[in-house]
């Protein structure tokens, strides 16, 4: 169950950047990132309101895993959308799992071994394959330094994230965690969203229903769906395994394209899908 849940996790997320796309067209970054993370709170807290609300041993510990996974992490992903390519923001995810594998080596003292370290590279391989040569030869790094640097920062803090919240499962279960991190981010970013309002002087009524839709999307699936079956498996798994998982996402996105946007795919994405299950099957054993 924990696999199968990882699975649909990195499917909704790889829906998520044709989402992220659809919600920017009428509304601020900063913005759907404050919604978004509204409409995930409001979920929580229904949960919450059924089951009691959950002991505290840290809320500073709750502030900083906030920061990381929610505020920063989107917020840092959603604003870079707006100044790189889509091919870009592609590769540099890609390496989120290998910052979650070193990050997890230094500070869980997790074993690397020469399995799992074989698995990551193969998976990254697939990855790059299912970009195909078309796409890797259209990444431009002079022109989108900024938005790269904004994508590169929100891989660097979700792993950060997910190392921090692993060591943090001791006091409190996944879920109680994960809602009260995403409660402290909404609570954070809804200021933030308003003043990014007020400053660009738009509304909440010039959203368009499609980046509503959009939005709700982002809300309910990727930021508390999601997000709480990947963290239901990190409770039971090593962050390394967990976080190879996160290769299955490109392929995903390029055949929601495919499915969803017409867009062509050539022979790339079943070669580069193909070298990406070998990875996480290899990490998996590792």
């Amino acid at each position: 169950m924990r696999v199968l849940g990882l699975w649909v996790a990195c499917f909704f997320w790889g829906i998520s950047f044709i989402a992220s796309k659809a919600a920017l067209e009428s509304a601020p970054p900063l913005t759907v990132v404050a919604l978004r993370l509204l409409i995930a709170a409001a979920c929580f807290l229904v949960w919450f309101a059924v089951k009691g609300w959950p002991k505290v041993a840290s809320w500073r510990a709750v502030f900083v895993l906030s920061l990381l996974g929610t505020s920063l992490h989107y917020g840092a992903q959603t604003a870079g959308l707006q100044y790189t390519t889509a091919s870009n923001a592609s590769l540099y995810a890609a390496t989120c799992p290998v910052f979650i594998a070193l990050t997890a080596l230094f500070f869980l003292s997790e074993r690397l071994s020469g399995r799992k370290a074989l698995g990551i590279l193969l998976a990254l391989a697939g990855v790059l394959a299912a970009m195909g040569p078309r796409t890797l030869l259209s990444i431009e790094f002079g022109g989108h330094l900024w938005g790269d640097f904004l994508v590169l920062v929100s891989i660097c803090l979700w792993a950060l994230f997910t190392v921090y919240s692993k060591k943090l499962y001791a006091g409190s279960g996944a879920m109680e965690l994960l809602g009260l991190a995403t409660i402290a981010g909404a609570a954070t970013m809804l200021p933030i969203g308003a003043a990014e309002l007020w400053w660009r002087g738009a509304t909440l009524a010039a959203i368009t229903l499609k980046s509503w839709l959009a939005i709700g999307f982002l809300g309910l699936t990727c930021s508390f769906f999601a997000a709480l079956l990947y963290f239901l498996a990190l409770e039971r798994m090593e962050s390394q395994k967990v976080g190879v998982y996160l290769y299955t996402i490109p392929p995903m996105t390029y055949a929601a394209a495919w499915a969803l946007l017409g867009e062509r795919v050539g022979w790339n994405l079943a070669v580069g899908s193909v070298l990406v299950l070998a990875g996480v099957n290899l990490t998996e054993r590792g």
